[in-house]
């Protein structure tokens, strides 16, 4: 087997090792651990947004701008994966969440808010297929921030994990506003019919 690129992130050469038969898995330092493990919960939380946002990006009427942003966002999110995945200790030199991410996400949550109407009510997930997706990734996204913060509760896990997660539930929320156009469906309290 030809050595890995420097730029290549991991070679797989076989999927299926076995090693997880018995419960366990592996952390990124190597470490064995049980699959309950609230790191493994958390990446495996994380992971399943990213499915989401895969989904939602399969639709052809996502814009190019749209695209490119939910396509690196995807990539920060394996990157949240690896920063989960092997245990904290400040100031070491892993791939970790980074606060440019975060002011990234905050920026693209002001541009895109700008244009919106003001909200006079609770918005109710569902309108075009491509916000429904986006709400779908939004709920994944609060229930992988709750993983995470429960990890927290356990074991050192980086403080910026968690904002990141929340910063992205925001935008995902402001992106399925705009997919739906100023069309979206609001709550009525009571069930009121529309």
């Amino acid at each position: 087997m030809s050595p890995r690129e420097r730029d290549e992130p991991v070679r797989l050469t076989k999927i299926y090792t076995r090693g997880g038969d018995r419960g366990e898995t592996s952390l990124g330092d190597g470490s064995r651990v049980s699959k309950l493990d609230p790191r493994v919960r958390a990446y495996g939380a994380v992971d399943e947004l990213n499915s989401q946002l895969g989904l939602a990006l399969a639709l052809t009427e996502v814009d190019v701008e749209l695209r490119k942003a939910l396509v690196r966002i995807q990539n920060e999110l394996f990157d949240l994966g690896a920063d989960l995945s092997v245990p904290f200790v400040e100031g070491d030199e892993r791939l970790r969440v980074t606060q440019a991410q975060v002011y990234e996400l905050q920026r693209l949550c002001d541009q895109h808010n700008e244009e919106l109407p003001e909200l006079k009510s609770f918005v109710l997930p569902g309108g075009d297929e491509l916000a429904a997706r986006l709400h779908v990734a939004r709920a994944v996204c609060r229930r992988a921030e709750l993983a995470i913060l429960a990890a927290a509760e356990q074991l050192p896990i980086d403080p910026l994990a968690p904002v990141y997660l929340n910063r992205l539930s925001d935008l995902l929320f402001i992106l399925a506003r705009e997919a739906n156009a100023g069309e979206e469906p609001v709550w009525r309290p009571g069930g009121a019919d529309g």
